[in-house]
C-alpha cells in the first residue's frame, strides 16, 4: 500500500519553479508521472519538465544531476539551454548538486532562457559556447545564482543617519539592507557622459536585532526613506566551480545597449572557483557588455583562481553629443558588500589599450583584489573601503571615488597615475590612502611624466555632495620607474594639476573642493633620480603638509 501511495503522489506531483527576478524565461513546471523524462517549452516559453519515477529515484539517491539527464547533447552544436535550465530547476527542488558532463561542449543560443542556480554546481572541464550574434533578450542572464530567501520591507524605518549603529527593527536573521531617498540626487556626473545623478542609495549589513555591521557603515544621512528592502543573508556558502565559457560577441550597433548574457550572482555567501571566460568574434563594432560575472544585491562573494577577458573598446556619441569610448566589462559589481577577487587574471595583455578595463563597480563596500593581474580596478559611484594587494594592474590602473580607507600594497601599477580619482564624479575620496611596498610604472613604461594622485575638480560643478581629497595619504617604500620620461620632465609629482585655473586666491569655487591635509612619504625612490614634487600647480596644494624621509 505504501508503494502505491508513493506512486500516486509522484503522478500528481506538480511544481512551478520561478527565479528571483521573475522573468518568464526562468519559469519551469516539473512533473513526475508515467512516461520518459523529457523537457519542452510551451507556447508561453515555460519549460515543461517530466521526470520519470525511475529517474526521480535514481537522481535523488545519487544526489547529483547531470545536464545529460535532461537531454543535453553536449556536442557543441545542439542548443542545450533548455536541458541546462531544467537540470538546475530539478536540482533546486530536491537539494541536489549539479555537475556538467565530462568532455561535453554545450551550445547556448540566443533564445530567452535563464538557468537558476541554488545548489552547488561543478561545471568541471566542460565547455560552454554562448552565442550572442542573435539574441532575443540581451538583458536575460544565462545563469542566475539565486537564493531561496525572499526580500521584504521592514516596517517603521523613516529616516537614518550616517554611521548610525542600529536600526529600529527586528529581523528573522542577518540581512542586507538597501535604502533609497528618491528626493536627493547624488553622483551628478560631469563630462562627456554627464547626467542628472542618481537617487541617494546605501547598502549595509545588520544582524537580527538591527545592529549595523560597522565594517559596512551607513555613509549618508537619510532625512527621508522612500524605499527600503531587507534581503536575508544565506547562512551557508554556495560553491560554483570550473567551466570553460566562450562568448561569441554580439555584432549590434555600437551604442549603450548593454548585453547581460552572463552569470548573475544575486545570493550572499557564494564562492566561484576555477572559472574561465573567453571572447571571440569581436569585429569593428558591437554593443558593450555589463560583465560576464555580475555581482549585485548580495554580500560575501569570493571569485578565485578565475581567468577572464577584457572586451574590445567601441565608441559612440555620449550625453554631451561628442564621441566617447564605451565602458564594457567582464566583471561588474553593484550594490554588493565584501566582494573578493583572489588569484584572478585575464587573457588579454593588461597594457593593451584597445581593450577596456575589466571591472566596473557602483555602490559597493569592502572590495578586494589579492594576487590579481587585471587591466584596472574601478569604482564609479563610490566604494567604501577597498584593498589591492599582491597584484599587478595594467593600462587603466586604479580609478576610484568613495570613502573610508583605500589600501594598495605589494603591487605594481602601470596606469597614467598611481591612483586616479575619477573626475566625472568629482575626484572625491573622504578618508585615507595607504600605499605600501609598491612599484609605479607610469603608462606601462611609455614616455610619460609621473603623477602619483590624479584627478580634476574645478569647484564649479555640483556633484550632489561635498568633494574631498583624501585627508591623509601615506606612501611607504614606493619605487617610481620613471626613467622613460619627456625632455622637460621635472620629476614625479604627488598631485596632478587638479585645476589649472586655480593659481591664486582670486579663484572662486562655488562648490569647494576640500584638499588633502597631510602626505607622509617614506622611502620613495625614482629611476630618473629626480626628486618628488608637490604638483605642477603648487598654489593649489600650498597648505598640504608633506612629511618625507625619502631617498632619491
Amino acid at each position: 500500500m505504501k508503494h502505491i501511495l508513493l506512486f500516486t503522489f509522484l503522478l500528481a506531483f506538480v511544481i512551478t519553479v520561478q527565479g528571483q527576478s521573475g522573468h518568464a524565461s526562468e519559469q519551469v513546471t516539473i512533473t513526475s508521472g508515467t512516461g520518459e523524462t523529457r523537457v519542452r517549452a510551451d507556447e508561453k516559453g515555460v519549460l515543461q519538465v517530466n521526470v520519470s519515477p525511475g529517474d526521480m529515484r535514481r537522481l535523488t539517491a545519487a544526489g547529483i544531476v547531470h545536464y545529460s539527464d535532461f537531454g543535453a547533447r553536449g556536442d557543441g552544436k545542439s542548443d542545450d539551454m533548455n536541458a541546462i535550465a531544467a537540470a538546475h530547476a530539478f536540482a533546486n527542488q530536491n537539494g541536489l548538486r549539479v555537475e556538467a558532463d565530462k568532455g561535453a561542449t554545450y551550445y547556448i543560443g540566443g533564445k530567452q532562457r535563464t538557468a537558476v542556480i541554488r545548489t552547488h554546481t561543478d561545471f568541471g572541464t566542460a565547455a560552454f559556447i554562448i552565442d550572442d550574434t542573435e539574441v532575443q533578450n540581451r538583458n536575460a542572464p544565462v545563469f542566475i545564482v539565486g537564493s531561496d530567501l525572499r526580500p521584504f520591507t521592514p516596517a517603521s524605518i523613516t529616516s537614518l543617519h550616517k554611521n548610525q549603529e542600529k536600526i529600529n527593527t527586528v529581523l528573522p536573521g542577518p540581512c542586507l539592507i538597501t535604502v533609497t531617498n528618491a528626493h536627493v540626487k547624488r553622483y551628478i556626473r560631469f563630462g562627456l557622459n554627464q547626467n542628472n545623478g542618481a537617487p541617494q542609495t546605501d547598502i549595509f549589513v545588520v544582524d537580527k536585532d538591527g545592529h549595523v555591521d560597522m565594517n559596512t557603515p551607513i555613509i549618508w544621512d537619510f532625512d527621508q526613506v522612500t524605499n527600503i528592502t531587507a534581503l536575508p543573508i544565506d547562512g551557508t556558502t554556495l560553491h560554483i566551480s570550473g567551466g570553460r565559457f566562450t562568448t561569441i560577441a554580439n555584432k549590434a550597433e555600437s551604442k549603450y545597449t548593454y548585453y547581460s548574457r552572463n552569470i548573475a550572482i544575486r545570493r550572499s555567501n557564494v564562492v566561484v572557483d576555477g572559472l574561465e571566460h573567453r571572447i571571440t568574434g569581436e569585429g569593428d563594432h558591437g554593443a558593450p557588455y555589463g560583465g560576464f560575472i555580475s555581482i549585485s544585491d548580495c554580500a560575501y562573494v569570493t571569485v578565485k583562481n578565475t581567468l577572464l577577458t577584457g572586451h574590445k573598446t567601441y565608441n559612440t556619441i555620449g550625453a554631451a553629443g561628442k564621441p566617447v569610448s564605451m565602458g564594457t566589462y567582464d566583471i561588474s559589481v553593484s550594490r554588493a558588500l565584501n566582494v573578493s577577487f583572489i588569484n584572478c587574471s585575464q587573457t588579454n595583455d593588461i597594457n593593451d589599450n584597445t581593450y577596456w578595463g575589466i571591472l566596473g563597480s557602483n555602490y559597493c563596500k569592502n572590495l578586494l583584489y589579492d594576487q590579481c593581474t587585471f587591466s584596472r580596478f574601478d569604482a564609479h559611484m563610490g566604494v567604501a573601503n577597498a584593498t589591492i594587494r599582491n597584484s599587478t594592474l595594467g593600462h587603466m590602473g586604479i580609478n576610484a571615488i568613495g570613502s573610508g580607507t583605500l589600501i594598495v600594497e605589494n603591487s605594481t601599477i602601470n596606469g597614467r597615475t598611481l591612483i586616479n580619482l575619477r573626475s566625472d564624479y568629482g575626484s572625491t575620496w573622504q578618508g585615507e590612502f595607504m600605499i605600501r611596498n609598491c612599484v609605479f610604472i607610469p603608462r606601462g613604461g611609455k614616455p610619460a611624466s609621473a603623477d602619483l594622485i590624479g584627478g580634476y575638480n574645478s569647484g564649479q560643478h555640483d556633484f550632489g555632495y561635498t568633494c574631498y581629497m583624501p585627508e591623509k595619504i601615506t606612501i611607504e617604500n614606493l619605487r617610481i620607474n620613471d626613467a622613460n620620461h619627456p625632455e622637460n620632465y621635472q620629476g614625479p609629482a604627488i598631485f596632478a594639476n587638479f585645476n589649472p585655473q586655480m593659481t591664486d586666491d582670486s579663484y572662486h569655487e562655488p562648490f569647494p573642493y576640500i584638499k588633502t591635509r597631510e602626505v607622509v612619504l617614506k622611502n620613495v625612490t625614482t629611476a630618473s633620480g629626480k626628486s618628488i614634487r608637490i604638483s605642477d600647480n603648487p598654489f593649489m596644494f600650498k597648505d598640504v603638509k608633506v612629511i618625507t624621509t625619502s631617498r632619491f
